[in-house]
């Protein structure tokens, strides 16, 4: 059986790799590239540094700081239209994942035009837009190196998963760096974010031996240093192995794709607006508990890469000690419960079919090792509360 593999062009990964930017917008042929940020990556200086080395090469570039985390149908209206009425032909995408994810976006509906819906899951999206160069500044979403991007569609609240070559990113530089200056709780919850990337694609019906050796290299990269990234923010080496470790993951989920985790809590974030890597971290550990006994061997295999559970042990006791190791992760990291996050439970309940259903349409779950009907989904969505 062959497995379709899909990567960025070109990718420039370690300290300062964001210097190369000018090279790889000659190697493109680009000359006039916008770039699409977000006000607090502008705030920080990031932009005026990124700009500065375009402008010692003799590249003009505008920005766009107007997406929004989780973005939305509506966030992304306003990008859209600078695209269709300036002559760029590239874009720069710069931040974490929602930047990255609005950039995709407006990419394809700023050349080809419609509605971010009309290129939802099941739709392959392979239409060229502008070219993407994504630089990250968060070891978390992968987003510089996957052929995905996630808008919630204003109307309804459901978080859409747009898939297709056309939004994998031309080239992405990969600059620890510009990870150093993160907050506590974004270190956590991006951090989270890949541990499940990872973990899902590994276990995912469509891994590869390809994806399983990005998905094992990430999360031995990931659980060594994920807890000493939150502690020691300043710790280079650290935040250099977190970095690799995101981009592994995110490489492996793109060719692998994600599963039941990711499936359930796309719709949390877009009824409740938890921070997408937050509400994977509040489902992994009963998510992995529930999905274990469809595929005992390669959970027990994550317990192992992730340095948890010795190589000699068995397959149950590697994944006891693999449930564990992610409920003391939580508890180490502060991650909320969702009544602490400050989610009302009867607003929870009034929309919790409708999340299930929302999941189940969104096709990761049927990557998942064992597949929830909508009614198992709403007592493991249940399961949040207890």
């Amino acid at each position: 059986m062959s497995h379709s593999i899909q990567l960025p062009r070109m990718m420039e990964i370690g300290k300062n790799s964001r210097s190369k930017l000018p090279d790889i917008l000659a190697a493109l042929g680009c000359k006039k590239p916008l770039i699409i940020t977000d006000k607090v990556m502008v705030s920080l200086g990031y932009i005026t540094k990124i700009q500065e080395i375009l402008n010692n090469a003799g590249i003009d570039s505008d920005y766009f700081d107007q997406t929004i985390p989780e973005p939305t149908s509506s966030s992304i209206e306003a990008g859209v239209e600078h695209v269709k009425t300036h002559q760029y032909d590239a874009i720069i995408a710069v931040g974490g994942g929602s930047p990255i994810d609005s950039a995709k976006a407006i990419s394809i509906l700023g050349k080809f035009g419609g509605n971010i819906r009309d290129y939802k899951f099941p739709r392959q999206v392979n239409e060229t837009g502008l070219p993407i160069i994504a630089i990250p500044t968060t070891a978390g979403t992968g987003s510089e190196c996957t052929r995905f991007t996630i808008i919630t569609d204003d109307a309804t609240s459901e978080k859409m998963l747009c898939a297709g070559i056309g939004f994998l990113p031309v080239a992405a530089i990969v600059d620890y760096e510009l990870t150093m200056s993160l907050p506590a709780r974004t270190t956590a919850d991006t951090g989270i974010d890949a541990l499940t990337h990872a973990i899902e694609a590994y276990v995912s019906k469509k891994a590869s031996l390809y994806s399983d050796a990005q998905a094992l290299a990430a999360m031995k990269l990931i659980a060594a240093n994920l807890q000493k990234a939150y502690h020691q923010p300043d710790n280079e080496q650290v935040r250099e192995k977190m970095m690799l470790g995101s981009t592994l993951a995110g490489i492996a989920f793109s060719n692998a794709s994600v599963a039941l985790v990711h499936g359930m809590s796309r719709p949390i974030g877009a009824f409740f607006h938890v921070p997408h890597g937050l509400s994977n971290a509040m489902l992994l550990p009963s998510i992995t508990a529930y999905s274990i006994q469809a595929a005992p061997e390669r959970y027990a295999d994550c317990a192992k890469a992730m340095g948890v559970a010795h190589i000699d042990d068995s397959h149950d006791s590697a994944n006891e000690k693999l449930v564990q190791a992610l409920i003391e992760i939580n508890r180490d990291l502060q991650v909320p419960t969702l009544a602490e996050f400050g989610v009302q439970k009867a607003d929870f309940d009034q929309v919790v079919q409708t999340m299930a259903e929302q999941a189940l349409a969104s096709g990761s779950p049927n990557n998942n090792p064992r597949v929830p009907s909508v009614s198992e989904m709403v007592q493991l969505y249940q399961q949040l509360w207890s």
